[in-house]
């Protein structure tokens, strides 16, 4: 969308770029290189480098059609540039106005505020809805009832107003969640506001108890995925036990010959052979019922450091989706696995994504947690948040900062270092390492995937 105003106005006038400034904004060209004086090890992969060049131009139109198909599902009206015109006589509503598919509302704060004259008159325009009155005014013209065009005119400044007190937007073309873009125009003058047209929210609420009373029990469920590893699992229950005897925990197995697993507070779920990590954790989260799912590994074991109950109170306190804790492997420092994500605006090549490790800063009433965008693989999460997101099943050996990309924007993820959980230095044994680990084909699969899925054209790491 074009501004109101003339940008070239003052296109005359000279100026002095101030390039650490300038910089900083974004730019039509996106690379992955990073400053090797700042951060010495960056690892920068570059999706255009491992593909055939007679496959690329195929593989880039498809791609292109896909993302118009994507820009188109989820940009509306809400995302426009509206810029407001310097003193305006029209008074309108900059934001919050929505209204149900289908549905009515009165349009809340419109208003014209200019010197008397012979007549007054305003025009509002629509693109998806039409407008109507809800009372009649004396003295008031008004044309286009039912039209997606409306015009108010009056010779008196003060009923004109009181009737656009009265002013109706009626939903008409059926959108689970869109937005409409309103032209209000008198002469000389233009403003544009949005309705948002979208279904309320239900809430999905789960009742925590009785209040001041913590049951973890109703709170949470412990959920891992194993694979070849039921030694290390029963560690992992036996641990979790001595802590929190009565917490359900959910497994999802993929081993050639699954063994039973039983015990009281144990659901044990068997999947098709090797179906992969992240299909391992989408059947777990599925058996979930409490309001928080508590992921870890099945070959962790939980200590005294291991206190859910401090995570619980940062999900309850905050706005947070997501907060980690941190890992303690065999060289005895925990590692808390914080990286900040951002995607930087690109070219039709693509966008470029970029891993810093690291966080935002601390937050608030909890000095020991830190805002950031990704974290260890022992989390304490929204359950629905998470199942939102989902995990996407092409990622069946590589991923763990896959799904916190894919909720890049959707997720609120904090980190603490204060909840620590161990990982102690097992062999897991050849069998197991030979699935673990993924093959150069696969490795291959996984660029692809990033360069078609999530528009990229390179990702750096630091």
């Amino acid at each position: 969308m074009k501004p109101h105003y003339n940008e070239d106005s003052y296109s005359n006038i000279s100026y002095n770029i101030k390039k650490k400034v300038n910089d900083l904004l974004p730019h039509n060209k996106c690379l992955c290189v990073g400053d090797k004086s700042l951060m010495p090890e960056v690892n920068v992969q570059v999706m255009l480098e491992v593909l055939q060049a007679s496959d690329l131009e195929e593989l880039k139109s498809r791609r292109a059609q896909e993302y118009d198909k994507f820009k188109n599902r989820t940009r509306t009206a809400a995302d426009l540039l509206i810029v407001a015109e310097a003193n305006s006589p029209l008074q309108y509503p900059t934001q919050g106005v929505e209204v149900q598919p289908l549905k009515t509302i009165l349009i809340p704060g419109l208003g014209l505020h200019e010197p008397p004259k012979e007549l007054h008159s305003v025009n509002l325009r629509a693109n998806l809805g039409t407008f109507d009155v809800a009372a009649e005014v004396q003295e008031v013209m008004v044309e286009g009832v039912g039209e997606k065009h409306m015009t108010l005119s009056s010779s008196s400044l003060p009923h004109l107003n009181r009737q656009l007190q009265f002013v109706t937007y009626t939903s008409k073309l059926f959108h689970s969640n869109t937005a409409d873009k309103v032209d209000f125009e008198t002469k000389g003058y233009k403003a544009v506001f949005v309705i948002k047209v979208r279904h309320r929210l239900i809430p999905k609420l789960y009742n925590p108890g009785r209040k001041g009373v913590t049951n973890i029990n109703n709170l949470v469920t412990i959920a891992t995925k194993t694979f070849l590893r039921y030694n290390r699992l029963k560690t992992m229950i036996d641990s979790v036990r001595k802590f929190y005897p009565s917490v359900t925990i959910v497994i999802a197995d993929d081993s050639e010959n699954p063994e039973k697993v039983t015990g009281p507070y144990i659901e044990h779920y068997i999947m098709p052979f090797g179906k992969g990590w992240f299909a391992g954790r989408n059947l777990a989260i599925s058996q979930v019922a409490t309001k928080y799912v508590l992921w870890v590994d099945d070959d962790f074991v939980f200590t005294s450091e291991t206190n859910i109950e401090k995570l619980v109170e940062v999900l309850e306190n905050t706005e947070l989706d997501v907060v980690g804790g941190a890992v303690r492997r065999w060289s005895g420092q925990p590692n808390t696995y914080q990286f900040t994500i951002n995607l930087q605006d690109g070219d039709e090549d693509g966008d470029c994504l970029h891993l810093q490790s690291g966080f935002y800063h601390t937050i608030a009433g909890f000095p020991r947690c830190v805002f950031t965008d990704a974290v260890v693989n022992f989390f304490l999460a929204r359950t629905d948040k998470v199942r939102q997101v989902g995990f996407d099943l092409n990622f069946a050996r590589i991923g763990h900062l896959e799904f916190f990309i894919d909720g890049l924007g959707s997720l609120y993820v904090g980190s603490c270092d204060d909840v620590v959980i161990s990982h102690p230095a097992l062999n897991h044994g050849q069998k197991y390492n030979s699935f673990r680990y993924p093959s150069e084909n696969a490795r291959f699969n996984h660029t692809i995937l990033f360069y078609f899925k999530n528009r990229l054209q390179c990702v750096s790491r630091a």
